[in-house]
């Protein structure tokens, strides 16, 4: 489930949510740029008004890029091309009118997010390292049948490792990978990454640091599931 972070300091965010959590999204709504920051960290994507309450919502959008990956569809009250550009310039992946159909939303959504984390189309479907199970359609992740939850680039990044459990994959392919369209990310990146991922699992021995190449899956034998 892709969790959604909506900024916005007005009567139609209920809308908004409501909107979302009919396709399916996970969503959280906060009317502030500090609290946006706040949530940030368990946010797949960010819906932000760049007219905030507290905060410049270009300020806002360049402290989510500053701080990592997460993509950014900025809402302006003015259709005009200013906005536009600023919003694009500090960071956004997308800018539209607030006033726009809810349909038009989630479809620039789901351009993002398809863009963002392009599908692997010869990866496994579907990994058991039991008792950790990943489900590649469904992008869940499950530790003795208990649901984990993490980030789309925390998937990412566990799915690359876990798709090839006998060998060592390299910093530089993990960018590849996970990190495709982002300029911004760097070594540290990963190593944070991959910090949470042992976190949320319970156990740094879940993935294995290889000093001087890479990182690989450990601790169980992987079983592919039918797909």
């Amino acid at each position: 489930m892709v969790n959604a972070l909506v900024v916005e300091d007005s009567e139609t965010i209920d809308s908004t949510i409501q909107n979302l959590r009919r396709q399916g999204y996970h969503v959280r709504g906060v009317g502030t740029g500090s609290e946006a920051l706040k949530h940030l960290a368990r946010a797949d994507i960010v819906l932000l008004d760049i007219e905030l309450p507290d905060m410049d919502g270009l300020e806002v959008c360049r402290a989510i890029r500053a701080a990592g990956d997460t993509p950014v569809i900025a809402f302006s009250r003015r259709d005009n091309e200013l906005d536009r550009v600023l919003a694009l310039q500090a960071g956004a992946d997308d800018c539209v009118v607030k006033t726009c159909g809810s349909r038009e939303v989630i479809a620039r959504i789901g351009a993002v997010l398809r863009r963002v984390h392009p599908q692997t189309a010869d990866a496994p479907q579907s990994i058991s390292l039991r008792p950790l199970y990943i489900d590649g359609r469904s992008r869940e992740v499950r530790l003795a049948g208990r649901l984990v939850e993490m980030t789309s680039k925390e998937f990412e990044l566990l799915y690359a490792l876990a798709s090839t459990p006998e060998r060592v994959v390299s910093r530089k392919e993990l960018m590849a990978k996970v990190w495709e369209a982002d300029r911004v990310a760097s070594s540290r990146t990963i190593d944070t990454h991959v910090s949470s991922l042992r976190a949320k699992l319970g156990s740094s021995k879940w993935i294995v640091t290889v000093h001087g190449v890479g990182y690989k899956i450990g601790m169980a034998t992987r079983h592919r599931a039918p797909i």
